[in-house]
């Protein structure tokens, strides 16, 4: 099993997340991969990058609307100062 520093978390049917896993539904509907790669690929920019410049990568190099990227860079911003 692969260690991830910010796990994806498990949303059932009928669940409601809140805040940007709220989102979570969504993006990977939209953009076909599971959240986990999502949260992995913001993890490892935020290693160099400002909040704003991982919204920009995920956009630029991978399609994403800034709602979403905005709500994985946020969840993991979250999750890594925990």
């Amino acid at each position: 099993m692969t260690s991830h520093r910010v796990v994806a978390p498990m949303i059932g049917p009928g669940d409601k997340p809140k805040g940007p896993a709220s989102y979570f539904p969504s993006i990977e509907k939209t953009y076909g991969q599971p959240m986990q790669h999502w949260l992995d690929l913001a993890a490892d920019a935020l290693d160099t990058r400002t909040h704003m410049e991982t919204v920009g990568l995920l956009k630029e190099e991978h399609g994403l609307g800034h709602g979403h990227a905005n709500a994985i860079v946020a969840y993991v911003k979250a999750k890594l100062t925990a």
